[in-house]
């Protein structure tokens, strides 16, 4: 039922409208004034507006001028006594959509709304089909058409929006601070700075001085105050990468700051705020490092507003294709080299090799390729040893060849690891999609690790 607002401070010319549009199936609210109608404007959504011209106090024209500012979707139809040229030019100016003159001829008003609702609603589906082709592009710095990728994008540039902390997941070289970067370019906060901070490399007793500050003389090397990344981040963002690597005490301090939006430099005695977005990443299962208590409960839950998963290479199909050639294009430039295209034997074996290492381990077999190549086509010689001996892991479940066929215990370990590298080691993941119970999951791993340890012994 479309929703109309009627605004006239003629209560007889109120209720000839309200009745009309009533018996044509509109809900209608009616205001007497302009300032009535912001109110109401404000409080409700409106697909449609009819107001007079002539109103005490504010005119009509100018309410019109602010419902096009404030409420572009809905079009507005002037009602007028005056049916001059004039009159008509200045309602048109003002962002009305129709004009009609008194007294009302019901009819036409109803046609005019009809009329007007159906385009406006064009109009806004239009835009949300323009913004779901832009979901779908890739993201900056990123490239892939799978539909884990483009599901990846579009996740990316809804949150991207906010200032939502944000948790990235997947296994190492999936490239997660090229996610974080985008969600900060892509941020009200782009103009700002970006500061990446890998907790992992920062030794244990450096770590707060560094996303804290210190004051002069706090410790021995401390021979100038320094703010730290925390506050050197304002109006931008700090991407905290590899968290789950951060000192459990360290862990108490993080979370501390984080709900206080404030941090205490080392040695001093009062504290300072900073207005940053908080960016986090790892590729642990934070979820089992909580339960084996390596992982503060109420950081992780504080850091794990959104959650955005990095798909692994393996699981994105013909990906690796478009990312090998455009690397391969860029290592190209660099060298003496005439290789400028993947052959199709070396492209097989990419598509069918398994990418543990993910981007950055196809980074390296492309700059390799392209350093040994003889000729202006990469082939299957060119690619590492690893690769080009690469046992594919397919489970075959339907063949003419008695050869192909696996023991059930072969197939069951096959597919319960090839999950589990999809997933990027969620082990809380994978058991979901296996149907299994965690500590059965965390069992059979354990057991064929051990299986494989005495083999290789």
């Amino acid at each position: 039922m479309p929703r109309i607002l009627v605004i006239d401070d003629d209560m007889d010319a109120c209720a000839l409208i309200r009745r009309r549009l009533e018996s044509e199936g509109f809900e209608v609210v009616v205001e007497t004034s302009a300032e009535e109608a912001r109110l109401r404007a404000v409080e409700r959504t409106f697909d449609a507006v009819v107001t007079d011209i002539q109103l005490s106090g504010e005119n009509g024209l100018g309410l019109c001028h602010w419902l096009v500012e404030n409420h572009p979707d809905t079009p507005v139809i002037m009602v007028t006594a005056f049916g001059s040229l004039e009159t008509a030019i200045g309602a048109i100016r003002a962002g009305a959509w129709d004009f009609i003159t008194k007294p009302v001829d019901t009819e036409l008003l109803v046609f005019a709304l009809r009329r007007a609702i159906e385009h406006y609603e064009l109009k806004v589906r239009a835009r949300r089909l323009q913004t779901t082709v832009i979901d779908a592009e890739p993201l900056p710095g990123t490239i892939g058409e799978s539909s884990a990728m483009r599901n990846l994008s579009a996740l990316v540039r809804r949150v991207a929006q906010s200032d939502a902390t944000v948790l990235v997941t997947g296994e190492s070289g999936t490239g997660k601070e090229l996610i974080a970067r985008a969600l900060h370019n892509l941020s009200r906060r782009s103009r700002g700075p970006f500061v990446p901070v890998n907790c992992a490399a920062i030794p244990a007793t450096l770590i707060e001085s560094e996303l804290f500050g210190h004051i002069k003389g706090a410790f021995t090397d401390a021979v100038q105050a320094r703010e730290g990344l925390l506050r050197e981040a304002n109006n931008g963002t700090v991407f905290l990468d590899e968290i789950g690597e951060m000192p459990k005490e360290m862990q108490a301090k993080l979370l501390r700051a984080l709900q206080e939006r404030k941090c205490r430099p080392v040695g001093g005695d009062r504290e300072f705020p900073f207005d940053a977005r908080i960016v986090t990443a790892t590729n642990r299962d934070l979820e089992a490092e909580v339960e084996a208590e390596r992982f503060r409960a109420d950081l992780y839950y504080r850091i794990n507003v959104v959650r955005v998963h990095v798909p692994p290479l393996k699981s994105r199909g013909n990906d690796v294709l478009l990312l090998g050639q455009a690397l391969l294009q860029r290592f190209a430039r660099r060298s003496v080299g005439e290789a400028k295209r993947l052959g199709p034997a070396a492209a097989r074996l990419m598509l069918d090799y398994d990418w543990p290492g993910n981007v950055r381990e196809l980074e390296n077999a492309i700059e390799r390729a392209v350093a040994v190549a003889q000729q202006d086509e990469i082939t299957d010689e060119d690619l590492p040893v690893r690769i080009r001996n690469h046992q594919s892991e397919r489970v075959v479940v339907e063949t003419d060849n008695p050869v192909e066929l696996l023991e059930l215990a072969t197939v069951e370990e096959r597919y319960i690891l090839r999950v589990l590298r999809h997933v990027g080691g969620n082990k809380t993941e994978a058991a979901s999609i296996l149907g299994l119970d965690r500590r059965t999951l965390h069992r059979k791993l354990k057991s064929w690790k051990e299986q494989h340890h005495r083999v290789s012994a």
